[in-house]
């Protein structure tokens, strides 16, 4: 136990220190030092006391332009490793990812609608965001109606509604993008479904933020549930878990988060299948350390996954669910084949 407390402060400290870092990364180059100052500066009480020795275009690329984004990123990619965490406890297979339900699917051809034809600009500036949020709810409702056999959840059934749904989604975002008016359009509907966080704003940090707070605390005051999910239906039941009622809220939680980081960043893939993968072979299986030590090595991947995708082909931008696919598949691969090793 003591253990897992080092790692899980050591995990912070990188955290925060990769913000600082990320944040000062870019065409325009703002010091650790500089970009810690501006930060410190905006605390009640301790900015007062701390004299201004930079300028006002530091300050506004830190606290307008890049920090917004590298919370953000470290929101969407804590959110993508906790919820492939819930998924792979739910469905007892280390091979699933917080997409396997169609969300990505479903907010993907809502916002491909939304970004071609308009459909959804009543919604105001934030239509792109809500309307993904809607895609990906109305998704997740139909393969919950669809998995449900006599008032309980069938895990069989609810991964190949997932793949059902998910397929007759992808077939309606392509039938959209073959009529999409324009080629503009159609390359921002690519880059985004693509996964991004170019446009971050301050306001797109709410929802996340407090989806992952709150289904945080969920999963870890129900991690020994998590634990038993994987002994069996039977087993768990015998321990005194209600599965069924456990496996409903686990659906609930995942489609939470999936739904409230697609809406954000488009479809980041890899992230929510390579990470818990990656922190059971640190700390072990058991979820109460799982969750938090995935949650913080999400963040910190996704964070200096962006900065390359900023970076590498300067001015222009990657998507940062490219890279993540280019990068994470050999890393993951290198993992399975040292797994197997060890065990052969």
């Amino acid at each position: 136990m003591k253990k897992t407390g080092v790692l899980i402060i050591s995990l912070i400290v990188v955290a925060v220190l990769s913000i600082i870092f990320a944040v000062g990364i870019g065409p325009v180059f703002v010091s650790p030092v500089t970009t810690t100052k501006v930060l410190i500066s905006k605390i009640p009480f301790f900015g007062s006391f701390l004299p201004v020795s930079w300028d006002a275009l530091s300050e506004n690329i830190v606290l307008m332009l890049r920090l917004p984004r590298v919370l953000l990123g470290f929101i969407v990619g804590a959110s993508l490793a906790v919820c492939g965490v819930t998924m792979q406890a739910l469905v007892r297979n280390k091979l699933a990812d917080p997409f396997i339900l169609g969300v990505s699917s479903g907010a993907s051809a809502f916002a491909t609608l939304g970004m071609l034809f308009g459909a959804f600009s009543f919604l105001g500036v934030y239509s792109l965001s809500i309307s993904a949020f809607f895609g990906a709810a109305a998704t997740i409702i139909a393969v919950y109606v669809l998995s449900r056999h006599r008032g309980r959840i069938n895990i069989t059934q609810l991964l190949l509604s997932g793949v059902a749904v998910s397929m007759i989604m992808d077939g309606v975002t392509r039938i959209i993008k073959l009529s999409a008016p324009n080629a503009l359009g159609l390359h921002n509907a690519e880059f985004w479904m693509s996964g991004s966080l170019a446009g971050a704003k301050w306001a797109y940090l709410g929802l996340p933020t407090a989806v992952l707070v709150l289904c945080m605390v969920f999963l870890m005051l129900n991690h020994r549930g998590l634990n038993l999910l994987l002994l069996g239906d039977e087993n768990a039941t015998s321990l005194g878990v209600n599965v069924s009622r456990l496996q409903k809220q686990l659906i609930l939680v995942a489609s939470l988060i999936a739904g409230a980081t697609v809406a954000v960043s488009g479809s980041i893939g890899f992230v929510g299948l390579m990470v818990p993968h990656f922190t059971r072979l640190i700390c072990g299986g058991d979820h109460k350390r799982v969750l938090p030590v995935s949650a913080l090595l999400g963040g910190i991947l996704v964070v200096w996954v962006d900065v390359a995708a900023r970076m590498l082909l300067a001015p222009e931008e990657l998507p940062v669910g490219v890279l993540t696919a280019v990068i994470g598949g050999p890393v993951f691969i290198a993992l399975l084949r040292r797994n197997g090793r060890e065990r052969g």
